[in-house]
């Protein structure tokens, strides 16, 4: 255990992590905790008391306080000229091998993710920041066990990273003796060490942020990003942050949350599957709710629908890039039918999200990148997104996102048994510190 500054760090510092885990590194995750962590603790409390009121039979609306920012006209700040063609983005965890095919796939922009595809082991954290300092200095290299030598094509992706949510803690690092918010060590030690590097390199500090509930989270990360950029001497609006609208409740803020992040905003991506996780979640006692099998309710669901028309109008409405959700179809290395079968779906969902006018789209595996790819080209052409389309004949109503009903689909025994399989299978892949895990031929 070490203690600088007050922090302290519950693990060992091994290998290169002391690269990362300096004292002015250290010092700065303390700065941001002082200053937000109260901040962080009283939203959290928010969620919770509105989780109450959801239980006790509320309904989420469009809020009233705010429909001035949905009524007036702005617009979020120009994005970067490494960010205005997203057309296909690739996610992953950080380790070397994943983190440089990655880079190489031919996709516009790689999402580094401290999140839903990393186990948090203290080890994945803090060697996953180095390597993307590694990877931003062209550096990183892997070799496998059987020889197999990894390094960066000469050209890659835009590099974007993803820390972890508001609700999450990292228990191996304290601050005046509480753990600190894993969305403040993540983004610190990143920014810290790498904001001037990429700007040196003519990109920037950019990310994606998880699983936020409300525009007041996204004004909390606003002010996280105004002192960061003070603190290390950079102008305000470097940071561009993309949001995931993945839960119900942010669906009904997008146009705020937009707003509290303009001078920061990359956008807003539709992150479907946890979308459809938080339904379950925020409406867990409540039986209109329960959503049948798992493979119906696909993205042309009434109510999935409604939320990425309105995802795409109100971004573009903002001039916001509108991100497409994730292909998570692992290729079969064995079972060319299966394979068939799964890009041919992929392809229609890249197909329908170019068409409704998503201004690009995320996958999971490198092979699947040119299938994304040719979606959009189709569509896009030579322009780097599709900004200009406005979408006016979208209407959404409160009552269409919140309806879950799916006409005709079923809740059946063998539905709840993959569902099973696949949990379990996921708590054990992630307990031995892969959060990024293949099961049938889907990445969980």
């Amino acid at each position: 255990m070490a203690t600088t500054q007050q922090v302290q760090l519950k693990h060992k510092v091994e290998g290169r992590m002391g690269e990362v885990l300096t004292p002015q590194a250290l010092g700065f995750v303390a700065r941001l905790q002082r200053e937000f962590g109260g901040r962080r603790q009283e939203l959290l409390r928010l969620r919770d008391e509105r989780q109450t009121r959801i239980e006790a039979g509320e309904m989420p609306q469009f809020l009233v306080t705010t429909s001035s920012v949905r009524d007036s006209d702005w617009r979020v700040a120009k994005a970067p000229n490494d960010l205005e063609d997203r057309r296909v983005e690739i996610t992953g965890p950080t380790d070397r091998k994943m983190l440089i095919n990655a880079l190489n796939s031919g996709a516009r922009v790689f999402m580094a993710d401290f999140e839903d595809a990393n186990s948090p082991t203290w080890a994945n954290l803090v060697e996953g920041q180095v390597n993307l300092i590694d990877a931003i200095e062209r550096r990183i290299d892997f070799t496998s066990p059987d020889g197999k030598e990894y390094r960066l094509n000469e050209k890659v992706a835009t590099l974007l990273v993803r820390p972890r949510g508001w609700h999450l803690d990292e228990l191996h690092v304290e601050v005046d003796g509480k753990p600190v918010s894993g969305s403040l060590f993540d983004f610190g030690l990143y920014f810290f060490h790498n904001a001037k590097r990429l700007l040196g390199k003519g990109s920037g500090p950019y990310f994606y942020l998880p699983k936020l509930e409300s525009h007041l989270e996204a004004r909390l990360w606003n002010d996280v990003f105004n002192l960061a950029q003070d603190e290390v001497g950079i102008p305000r609006g470097t940071i561009r942050a993309t949001v995931l609208i993945e839960t119900i409740l942010a669906a009904f803020e997008m146009d705020e949350i937009l707003y509290e992040l303009r001078d920061h905003s990359g956008g807003l991506n539709a992150g479907r599957w946890d979308y459809i996780f938080s339904i379950i979640k925020k409406f867990r006692k409540r039986l209109e709710f329960v959503l049948p099998d798992r493979a119906q309710v696909t993205m042309t669901v009434p109510f999935m629908r409604a939320y990425t028309e309105l995802l795409v109008k109100t971004c573009h409405r903002r001039g916001a890039h509108a991100m497409g959700g994730m292909a998570a179809f692992i290729p079969s290395r064995r079972d060319p039918e299966v394979n068939r079968v799964a890009l041919a779906k992929v392809k229609e969902d890249k197909d329908r999200e170019a068409g409704d006018g998503f201004d690009g789209t995320w996958v999971a595996h490198p092979d699947l990148v040119p299938t994304a790819t040719e979606a959009f080209d189709r569509v896009l052409g030579d322009r780097p997104n599709q900004l200009e389309r406005q979408r006016p004949e979208v209407a959404v109503t409160a009552a269409q996102l919140s309806d879950v009903k799916v006409p005709g689909a079923t809740i059946t025994e063998n539905g709840l048994r993959m569902n099973v399989s696949v949990g379990i299978q996921y708590i054990e892949s992630w307990m031995r510190g892969t959060g990024a895990a293949a099961i049938n031929n889907l990445m969980e």
